[in-house]
This record gives structure tokens, sequence and C-alpha cells, in this order.
């Protein structure tokens, strides 16, 4: 028989043991996609240009400016999120509050630049075709916007360690997901855009792990003390 005994986390959620955290398997497998989505920083996504070096303006042709600063700098979320995955499967002790800050800190800054790369397509701007901006526009602003209002309303369901889960899944998924549909059609060899290949795959294990930490926050309930602090 499992263990149904309750404890009650830093946010004063109770939950039962059982719902504490996936598997030693499960977690592994997600620092293994983390780790993954960290090499994907520094290889090719598009045209020889790797999120690195859009984010040192390194862009072929002399080309780099705002957007690809922009686009690249979310891929480096990738490492708090391993530091986070790293610490769940080596630590019992929650992330301080200083480190959840600086995590809050980086997601929201990752949301608002993808929010100002989509503004070209949102006023017809980019020269995309209608699909693409369409994907673009629901992909980058649906996701961030789906998984904010889950969060706010959810809020008193949720550990803070899980919400900076939730955070950076919902940031780098938003702008993982807007590259893809940009790129989708960039042309060279399938060294020059392994990243996008490697990217392909990656965004499905990330967007189950964030669906599956936001339907965790409809199986808890507050704990009085929590009820209180609302």
């Amino acid at each position: 028989m499992g263990d149904y005994s309750t404890t009650v986390d830093d946010n004063g959620v109770a939950r039962s043991r059982e719902e504490q955290s996936p598997g030693w398997g499960v977690k592994a497998i997600t620092l293994l996609v983390w780790l993954v989505a960290g090499v994907v920083v520094f290889i090719p996504f598009a045209r020889d240009t790797s999120p690195w070096n859009a984010v040192t303006l390194h862009v072929p042709g002399n080309q780099g400016n705002w957007w690809h600063v922009l686009v690249g700098a979310p891929f480096f979320l990738a490492f708090p999120m391993i530091w986070l995955q790293l610490r769940s499967l080596f630590s019992t002790q929650s992330p301080t509050a200083t480190g959840r800050r600086l995590i809050w800190i980086a997601v929201g800054s990752s949301i608002a630049g993808t929010a100002l790369v989509q503004l070209p397509f949102l006023f017809h701007l980019a020269g995309t075709s209608e699909w693409q901006r369409l994907s673009v526009l629901s992909l980058g602003f649906g996701t961030v916007i789906a998984s904010a209002t889950i969060l706010f309303l959810r809020r008193h369901h949720i550990s803070p360690t899980r919400a900076c889960l939730v955070g950076l899944d919902t940031a780098y998924l938003a702008n993982a997901a807007l590259c893809l549909v940009v790129y989708s059609e960039a042309t060279g060899s399938l060294r020059s855009r392994s990243g996008w290949l490697i990217s392909i795959v990656l965004i499905w294990p990330i967007a189950f792990e964030l669906l599956w930490l936001l339907l965790q926050t409809f199986r808890r309930q507050p704990s009085p003390a929590n009820l209180r602090a609302a």
C-alpha cells in the first residue's frame, strides 16, 4: 500500500508523500532532456547561427540585431532548469527565496523579450506567411497566457519551486515554438540547422512536463495556513 500521509511544503501546500515528486527515473530523464537543451545553446539552430551566436551578435553577414538577442536569450533558461533538476535529484533542500527571485527575473525578462519579438507578427510586419504568423502568435502568446492564468488561479495549490519550474517551462516553450515556426523553412545542411532538428524533438517532453505540473495543481488542496494567508 502507498503512503498517503500528508506533509506541508514551503508554500503551505498540503500534499501526500506519494504526490510530492515524480520518481528518480523520471527526474533523471527530465534532467537529460534539459542537458540536451543546454547543448542546443551552442550548436547551429538555423543558418549556421546558434543561440550563443545570436546573443553575441555573431550572425552571418553581420546582420545581428536586437531581434536575434531576444530570440537567443531564452534558450539559456535551460541552465537554471538544469540547476533545479540537479537539486531535485541530489538535494532535499528547496531553492532559497533569492534563488527563486532570480529565476523569476529571468523568466519575466524572457517572456517580455518574446512578446516584443512577436509584435512584428501581430502588426503584419514580419513578412511571413499567414500560417506562420498565426502559429507564432498562438504558440507564443497562447502558451504564456494559458500557463499564467492557471498559475495565478491555482497559486495556493503549488509550491514555490514547482511554480519556478512552470515559469521556466513556459518561457522556454513560448520562445522555442516561435523559433521553430520562423525557421521551419530555413535552408542549409543538416549541420547548419542541427539545433532546430533537436529542438523539434525536445519541445514535446518539455511541453509534457509543463502540462503535468499544471495538472498537479488540480489534485492538491491548500493547507489551512495557506488559506488564511490568502
